[in-house]
């Protein structure tokens, strides 16, 4: 497994300790003699005092919790970091009730000022965060005139709640208002009501573009995608502008921001307490889930403070905190299943309701990812030896028929995009070419099966057309099927019978 890990968090953040899933197992070692004698120092005035097999069992305790909280949290901090980097970090992209379009590929250095993992690089995007405190906000999207096209919803837990364009409501165009949840107005006729589940929502218009001579037309569809309040909709009176103070994250501006690499991890609580009062979970888990954390400081409605808890407990929670990007990564393997070294992505994602580990691998590894009746994403993380892949070797992946997985209702599409394991983005490379896919001009063979190249060296002009560059050190792959056939989809049901699983990838 760690070997797993590493292929995908890269060599920096991996040489750092890691709690993946079975953390709780070496919780002995973990806190030991030292942790019995802080403890019975903290405590040195109450009687009775604990014996070594209580003290065990609260270290166990502490590490055990402390983790799943991280998970539960890690989403919605995630949704934090990337609202801060497009609306209040140094360089702002958009101001709040705004889109900011990227109208160009993403290449890797547009993917990291952004700050987003695992950019698609066939569409063009726009990212909008949007306040619902004050009044609904008015989508409106575009006749694309079949150009495959959608804008997903997210709350700021990561979930898709709802998507306007593509598979969910075609490419016709529409108006939609995005609803907080304390609003009670009416609204104008011809507008179809989305209720948000939390104040703030983000709103990520994806445009398809096959390459540089087709961005215009992209960029003109991107350009329609457009939101304004309700009042500015309707030609009312606006309401008085909000100011906003949020604590600017402190993190390494090298690696993508959902990986939580905060330089003092006491953050990563603090940024959760406030986001969390802020957006509010479903009222279920405020009822049945969130108690169990008051041991740990943290109720809705209070903000959490290291001063108020153990400094114990403050210890474990921060190196718990230290490792969540590395553990939401480590475990994604058992959430889907592992095939031919490819991650069959589980039925839930994008929308995975109280599947919280399933929510946090979605947000380290793919930041706002759709849902499966969108769009599917396969991950390859080994090849044919069950290796993490590097571009110390040179690779192929050799696609035959029956090839489901690929297949996309038109005008759906699907690419095969390298991604570096270190920063999680797009490669720099001399042919500047992040993908592979339906949009390109793939040397096939007769009987319609063809190979890619995932190598870092160039294979030569016999096979440059199918060569996809790898960086030099360690990498993974994705496979993106924008507008899945709808039986592929329902098989995702059931990973264990799941057919279709991408080729291995022999060296």
């Amino acid at each position: 497994m760690t070997s797993l890990v590493e292929a995908l968090i890269g060599t920096a953040t991996s040489r750092r300790k890691l709690l993946l899933a079975g953390t709780t197992l070496a919780a002995a070692s973990t806190f030991g003699s030292g942790w019995s004698v802080r403890f019975a120092q903290a405590q040195a005035h109450s009687e009775p005092k604990p014996t070594p097999e209580q003290m065990k069992e609260m270290g166990d305790f502490t590490n055990a919790t402390a983790t799943q909280l991280a998970l539960y949290a890690q989403p919605l901090v995630a949704m934090y970091l990337l609202r801060h980097s497009i609306c209040f970090g140094e360089k702002p992209k958009a101001a709040p009730g705004e889109i900011w379009r990227i109208k160009d590929i993403v290449t890797p250095t547009i993917a990291e000022q952004a700050g987003y993992v695992s950019p698609n690089a066939n569409v063009i995007y726009g990212f909008g965060f949007l306040d619902l405190a004050r009044e609904p906000v008015v989508l409106t999207v575009p006749n694309s005139n079949n150009r495959y096209y959608m804008v997903e919803i997210c709350d700021m837990w990561t979930n898709a709640f709802a998507y306007a364009g593509g598979v969910a409501t075609g490419y016709k165009g529409g108006t939609f208002a995005l609803v907080g949840p304390r609003w009670k107005g009416r609204l104008p006729a011809g507008v179809t009501r989305i209720d948000a589940p939390t104040r703030w929502v983000e709103v990520q218009p994806r445009v398809h573009v096959k390459n540089q001579a087709d961005l215009p037309g992209a960029q003109k569809i991107l350009d329609a995608i457009t939101v304004k309040g309700l009042s500015a909709h309707t030609g009312g009176t606006a309401p008085a502008p909000v100011s906003y103070d949020y604590p600017a994250p402190k993190i390494n501006p090298r690696v993508a921001s959902s990986m939580m690499d905060f330089n003092d991890p006491v953050q990563f609580w603090e940024i959760f307490s406030s986001a969390m009062n802020e957006n509010p979970p479903p009222a279920a888990e405020v009822t049945a889930y969130l108690p169990q954390f008051k041991h740990f400081g943290f109720e809705l409605g209070r903000q959490w403070k290291a001063s108020d808890v153990n400094p114990l407990i403050v210890d474990v929670m921060k190196r718990v905190a230290a490792n969540v990007g590395a553990m939401s990564v480590g475990i994604s393997p058992m959430l889907g299943k592992l095939a031919n070294g490819w991650i069959i992505p589980p039925h839930n994602m994008g929308l995975s309701g109280a599947d919280f580990p399933t929510r946090a691998a979605v947000a380290a590894l793919g930041l706002t990812s759709n849902t499966t009746k969108e769009a599917i994403y396969y991950t390859g993380l080994l090849d044919a030896n069950n290796e993490p892949m590097t571009g110390t070797k040179k690779y192929t992946i050799t696609f035959k028929e029956p090839m489901h997985y690929l297949r996309p209702i038109p005008p759906g599409f699907w690419a095969l995009t390298m991604y570096d394991s270190t920063t999680k983005y797009t490669v720099p490379n001399p042919i500047n070419r992040y993908s592979l896919g339906s949009d390109d001009e793939i040397k096939k063979n007769a009987d319609g099966s063809f190979t890619v190249y995932l190598q870092h060296e160039d294979p030569g002009p016999d096979k440059k057309a199918n060569w996809l560059p790898a960086p030099a050190g360690p990498f993974y792959v994705v496979i993106r099927n924008f507008a899945p056939v709808p039986d592929v989809t329902k098989a995702l049901m059931n990973p264990a019978t799941f057919v279709g699983p991408p080729p291995a990838i022999p060296a």
